[in-house]
């Protein structure tokens, strides 16, 4: 039966691989699986649906060849320790790719006092569509803007309520499906759909 390990082409004097190489191939595997896996959830829970199997296949390809490696060094600790270290480095990078990326839409709750109304008047001079509800806080009463728009659009609108009301409360919240509404166009897209 013939085996083959994708990191044979890197074996070489035994102690330099054994404690050197091997463990940052290892690594280096495990962040871009792991990547992959995060990018991969991300998508799914944004309804990019057709480009998740592809990135699961990647990474759980890459995921079968790093354990097998491990498994084959079973004594050595440092393949354990770049393993583990390769997934929480995979994870993060993932996050910052996913971050960098910007797709889908967010909501962005902003609570003002009720007699605030620079920024109502200046999200009302943008293109960004909203809707205002009058409410009572512990303080008295308050405005509720609501604003549903895409990520790529989020700085913009920081950018306004750090200007023109740097005190106001605001959460910000991904959404998964969006329909009608007012939204800037948007020129980007990615795998067929705008982002």
């Amino acid at each position: 039966m013939l085996s083959i390990s994708i990191f044979a082409a890197f074996e070489g004097s035994g102690d330099l691989y054994n404690w050197v190489v091997l463990p940052l191939l290892i690594f280096t595997a495990r962040i871009i699986d792991q990547s992959i896996g995060t990018l991969r959830v991300v998508f799914l829970s944004k309804g990019y649906k057709n480009i998740a199997p592809i990135l699961g296949f990647f990474e759980s390809l890459i995921w079968l060849l790093v354990v097998r490696e491990v498994i084959m060094y079973v004594s050595d600790p440092l393949c354990f320790i770049a393993y583990a270290a390769g997934f929480a480095s995979g994870s993060y990078i993932g996050l910052i790719i996913e971050e960098k990326l910007s797709i889908g839409n967010v909501i962005i709750r902003v609570i003002l006092p009720n007699e605030d109304t620079a920024l109502i008047e200046a999200f009302r001079q943008e293109i960004f569509g909203f809707t205002l509800i009058d409410g009572e806080g512990r303080n008295g009463k308050v405005k509720i803007i609501f604003i549903v728009l895409n990520r790529t659009n989020l700085p913009k609108v920081l950018d306004i309520l750090q200007n023109v009301s740097p005190n106001a409360f605001y959460s910000i919240e991904d959404v998964k499906q969006v329909k009608d509404g007012i939204f800037p166009k948007s020129t980007r897209r990615f795998f067929g759909k705008e982002i």
